[in-house]
């Protein structure tokens, strides 16, 4: 059975929350790889005991980036980003360029608990069989960069 990898991002204000629906969903969350942001992992590897939980940088610090990056790479399935629509971030072209690259990958995002619920609980986080559609960018590059 392939491994699916899960990366978790929250903004300050949503950190406890991502925290409460880890923990809530530390069973299915189990076989998962994990990665996550700076303070964000700190606080998920602690709470879930999960040492094999990687951190990256913080997200202001490149954490979001090195995220689109693995992404790009084909190395990430899921993306649960509890992000704060009523405070500005800093690093809001980092989070927009996190967005875009998951979008453009046709990587699923959860922005908040509900929708991280349904995605974590459908039967495609299980299902070997499935392999979402990776796009073809080759008439766009000129050569054949398919994710793997």
């Amino acid at each position: 059975m392939a491994v699916k990898s899960v990366a978790l991002v929250a903004h300050d204000n949503k950190k406890q929350e991502l925290v409460d629906w880890a923990r809530a969903n530390r069973t299915r969350l189990a076989p998962l790889r994990l990665y996550a942001t700076g303070t964000t992992g700190r606080l998920l590897r602690d709470s879930l005991e999960r040492d094999d939980l990687t951190c990256l940088l913080s997200g202001p610090l490149g954490g979001d980036q090195q995220i689109g990056a693995k992404i790009a790479e084909g190395e990430i399935d899921l993306l649960v980003f509890f992000w704060d629509p009523l405070e500005p971030q800093p690093h809001d072209p980092d989070i927009k360029a996190l967005l875009r690259i998951a979008a453009l990958w046709n990587i699923p995002v959860a922005c908040n608990r509900a929708t991280a619920e349904f995605i974590l609980t459908s039967a495609y986080m299980t299902d070997d069989a499935h392999h979402p559609q990776k796009p073809d960018f080759s008439d766009y590059t000129g050569r054949n960069v398919t994710a793997t």
